[in-house]
């Protein structure tokens, strides 16, 4: 069976269709998606894993494929099964342009002559697993499992998938991103114990981000981090002044996130104000340029919809919940010029509005999946030179994540603790039930961590691309941070890299022409200011002190002295008041010192 797609309907297909396929790309299939095909056919196994990257087209690799299995009649019907209502819809609509006909309505009895098989999703198969298995066991069947993370969502969805699709005669897992972090097995996963005994999720083909980024098959991301200072009153009435960014405990980092996506602060404001900026140059270039916030619950969500009313003057594209109604809104938002979406967390994964380019994480999900997932929803590369914006809080966990786009995470099932030790990747098991609601109930989180924000500003704080961190801070509105939103929307991933180099040695010269007393924001580049964890700060401190207790013994001089002399050196406060890179800087110097009296 071929794809064939009318000329007229190419400007409505999805980027990850053959048709739309880029430049230097097989005729029909992406070379990712035929080299996959070619491993599937030449083995033909019962389970396939495939891992691709968000936007690298695994719905084309899954149909073509369904395609073929009916064509050479290895099966006679398809089940997809999705994370939502609106993904289901969607999967339909992608099969029958390839001819397949999907019913997405499918709730019980025998299927219409007319469809090929039924798009369902992971709770409708929890709540009739046996309904499912019936219709599987009475004709052959290829069923695709999409983000097959979600089969372990639950214990209960996890059976239900292995009770209703253990009869299939072919299975095809999809997913895009790192998965779960907890060591709920996933159905129909291969596990594959390594020489350090720990068992790890193996896949039958990978396409990662950094192959998909070489390929041109999806955009460069472009991270504009915000910090600023934050003020909140905790549940025990006492008020905290803190700097999003600034080392900190696991409580004070999330109360200082809360208070920075508060709508009533600054903060949001302000960045709202800048990513609105930063799409209105990308649509110099892409005029059909879309953005998106992903908020945290239905209240802040319209709440941010108001902001950007006031601050652009037009309304933005409201979806709160995962119903027929919020599906329409997101077609109707895809195939419009609208400038704005809002959106709580449904928009995170799968989606495909090919158009957005810009982005505001406004979420304190902190999970791996989510964040991939989320960023995945402005990395659908169109035409060459395309790139993604997306804006985030200062946290350092986020920071980590978007400096590790390119790793690839297997699920691991044994997780060793090293001398108690947290695993950095591992997510609540509350986090991922938030991220994978279906509906955007309130969850009572606001009455969980009782507190109150007071006050927040936003101060541009660096730009992170391609694993290195570029800018000086600079405030909101100033000349320096509309050097960063200015970076034109079409450009080559070198020619990025260049510009933010360039921009940022230009921030550096204006800095050093400025009188010191004019300088109220850190001023140093973005690289030597490490945005650190709380852990790891102690842990900077404790080696700090243990190489001094060893130049004590070298030089004969009382610790008290060193760490005086290495404050009159370097410069700071005292170890525990002094900041990462304070710390780095000291033990540079001590082993220095230690190395010339050897």
């Amino acid at each position: 069976m071929t794809t064939t797609t009318s000329a007229t309907n190419n400007h409505h297909l999805s980027p990850a269709f053959p048709g739309r396929a880029p430049w230097g790309t097989a005729n029909k299939l992406r070379a990712w998606q035929q080299a996959a095909m070619d491993r599937y056919i030449q083995a033909q196994p019962r389970d396939f894993l495939a891992v691709a990257t968000p936007g690298a087209g695994k719905t084309t690799f899954a149909l073509t494929l369904a395609s073929w299995m009916l064509h050479h009649h290895v099966v006679q019907q398809v089940t997809v099964v999705a994370p939502t209502e609106h993904l289901k819809k969607q999967w339909a609509e992608a099969a029958a342009r390839l001819g397949i006909k999907l019913d997405p309505e499918y709730s019980a009895g025998p299927l219409g002559r007319e469809y090929h098989g039924v798009a369902i999703t992971y709770a409708g198969v929890g709540v009739r697993p046996m309904l499912h298995r019936n219709r599987i066991e009475q004709r052959k069947t290829l069923v695709i499992l999409d983000e097959i993370h979600h089969a372990g969502d639950s214990k209960s969805w996890g059976e239900a998938c292995l009770e209703a699709f253990e009869p299939a005669t072919r299975r095809l897992a999809l997913t895009g991103t790192p998965f779960r972090s907890d060591t709920n097995p996933i159905p129909f996963v291969t596990y594959e114990e390594g020489n350090d005994g720990i068992r790890r999720s193996s896949a039958d083909y990978t396409y990662g981000y950094g192959n998909a980024l070489g390929d041109g098959v999806v955009r460069p991301v472009i991270f504009l981090s915000y910090s600023g200072n934050m003020r909140w009153r905790t549940k025990a009435g006492d008020e905290i002044a803190a700097r999003l960014g600034e080392p900190m405990t696991k409580d004070a980092v999330s109360q200082a996130w809360r208070t920075a996506l508060d709508p009533r602060g600054e903060w949001m404001p302000n960045v709202l104000r800048a990513a609105d900026q930063r799409l209105s140059e990308v649509r110099k270039s892409i005029p059909d340029a879309g953005a998106l916030v992903i908020a945290s619950d239905q209240e802040q969500a319209r709440a941010y919809a108001k902001l950007i009313r006031e601050i652009t003057g037009e309304g933005a594209t409201l979806v709160l919940s995962d119903d027929s109604g919020a599906s329409q809104r997101i077609d109707d938002f895809a195939y419009s010029q609208d400038r704005w979406m809002v959106a709580v967390r449904m928009v995170s994964e799968g989606v495909d509005v090919p158009r957005l380019a810009v982005g505001v994480y406004a979420t304190t999900i902190s999970t791996p999946l989510f964040f991939a997932q989320a960023v995945g929803r402005f990395v659908r590369s169109r035409k060459r030179g395309e790139t993604a914006s997306v804006f985030l809080p200062t946290v350092p966990m986020l920071l980590g994540f978007a400096n590790e786009m390119e790793v690839e995470r297997d699920h691991v099932l044994d997780k060793p603790k090293k001398n108690g030790e947290e695993d950095p990747y591992a997510e609540s098991e509350k986090e991922m039930e938030e991220a994978n609601k279906e509906q955007d109930e309130d969850t009572g989180e606001q009455e969980q961590f009782s507190f109150e924000a007071l006050e927040s500003e936003a101060v541009f704080d660096r730009v992170l691309y391609d694993g290195a961190e570029f800018g000086m801070q600079a405030h909101a509105g100033s000349e320096e941070e509309q050097d960063y939103l200015g970076i034109p929307g079409l450009l080559e991933p070198d020619q990025v890299q260049m510009l933010l180099q360039k921009r940022q040695a230009r921030q550096i010269a204006h800095s050093k022409k400025r009188p010191d007393a004019e300088a109220d924001l850190l001023e140093l580049p973005a690289e030597r200011r490490p945005v650190v964890t709380h852990k790891e700060l102690l842990e900077l401190r404790k080696q700090l002190n243990t190489l001094v207790g060893a130049y004590v013994h070298q030089s004969g001089k009382p610790h008290g002295v060193i760490h005086t002399e290495l404050r009159r050196v370097c410069g700071g406060p005292p170890s525990a008041e002094a900041t990462a890179g304070q710390l780095g800087e000291r033990i540079k110097k001590v082993r220095e010192w230690a190395t010339r009296m050897k």
